[in-house]
């Protein structure tokens, strides 16, 4: 069964998984109003409550993500008081973007405390886990890095299934529109896991240059994202997932079949968002050959 009376809201919807969900729901004439804390045809701040009712009017299903430059708001009972407010203006499914090793991890986690405050929310919940996006390395995060040709991060030798944002999005739609994933929690991850060292290696052979990863230490890079102006509280934060990769206790290098069993087909290879990605001109330096 199919959930189709009322909008769907889309929190983030000019994020990396907001803005492919918003297309896929557009292609399927389904009624979607994204929001953005700056853009989009409806303002949602999560840190400003005046703008959840205006954003919520209408909605019957909600994709809700909290933004990593954000997650303090994960701890301030905010998913809690959203999702309450969000009842009583006549929501009845959310849908949670959390994160890939929270299953594991220990109460201090944000996100564990977001994913609980859902489940005790008494609306209808969906709660993706993804590991890292394979997008970071043309969208956000490590795309400069990209473009300047060395992957500079403390990860060491550490391996990650990096899931493509378009599954994310394809499993979240699939989630706000259809019945069967009420109550469930969804690990996505990629088919395989790979260190960061291959993908320089995958990078430098679809753009025709040289990408290296050079290992550094997590100081070295806490103090570089400092330096570009970085909160403090910010850098750490970045410095500690990515040392957790270095270290394998994240579980961002498990593999899941959750992909295959909510889309019926294996999740796309980050050799295909390589290939992609290239071809479109994403990693085109105007300076480099």
């Amino acid at each position: 069964m199919e959930n189709k009376s009322g909008a769907i809201l889309v929190v983030g919807g000019a994020g990396k998984t907001g803005r492919r969900i918003v297309r896929n729901l557009q292609m399927g004439d389904r009624p979607v109003r994204a929001t953005s804390s700056r853009v989009g045809e409806a303002r949602l701040d999560l840190a400003d409550k005046r703008t959840w009712t205006p954003a919520l009017s209408g909605v019957t299903s909600v994709y809700l993500m909290i933004p990593s430059s954000r997650m303090d708001l994960a701890s301030q009972e905010v998913v809690q008081e959203f999702s309450s407010q969000a009842a009583e203006a006549g929501v009845r499914r959310i849908v949670l973007l959390s994160g890939i090793g929270v299953g594991i991890a220990d109460d201090s986690h944000p996100l564990k405390k977001a994913e609980d405050e859902l489940r005790a929310s008494g609306v209808e919940w969906t709660i993706l886990r993804p590991t890292w996006f394979s997008q970071n390395f043309s969208e956000s995060y490590w795309f400069p890095e990209v473009l300047q040709g060395s992957l500079c991060l403390p990860t060491g030798d550490g391996r990650v299934s990096f899931i493509d944002a378009e599954d994310i999005a394809e499993v979240a739609v699939a989630a706000l529109t259809g019945d069967e994933h009420v109550g469930r929690v969804y690990e996505l991850t990629g088919p395989r896991a790979i260190s960061f060292g291959e993908v320089a290696d995958l990078i430098s052979k679809a753009t025709q240059r040289v990408i290296r990863h050079v290992d550094v230490s997590p100081q070295a890079y806490s103090e570089r994202l400092a330096a570009q102006g970085l909160p403090p509280e910010v850098a750490r934060m970045r410095t500690h997932l990515h040392v957790a990769i270095r270290e394998g206790r994240d579980g961002s290098a498990s593999l899941s079949q959750d992909v295959l069993r909510v889309l019926g087909r294996p999740p796309r290879s980050f050799e295909d968002y390589v290939t992609r990605t290239a071809l479109a001109g994403h990693w085109n330096c105007p300076d480099r050959p």
